[in-house]
């Protein structure tokens, strides 16, 4: 009998970003910005803003 892990054929594991907006590492620097600095949700949106990214604190 074959057990069902290797009835299945692989696939890639999807990004745990997936459906998000904006790609994943800009999604893991807002989030490294906000818990390692402990800035606010509009600081970050400023930080993103010098970078040319227009992003809403309420996104954040």
């Amino acid at each position: 009998m074959k057990s069902i892990a290797q009835s299945r054929p692989w696939s890639p594991s999807r990004s745990a970003f997936a459906g998000f907006r904006f790609p994943a590492e800009v999604i893991v620097v807002a989030v490294r910005w906000y818990l390692r600095y402990g800035v606010s949700y509009r600081d970050v949106e400023e930080l993103f803003a010098e970078r040319g990214i227009d992003v809403d604190h309420v996104t954040v």
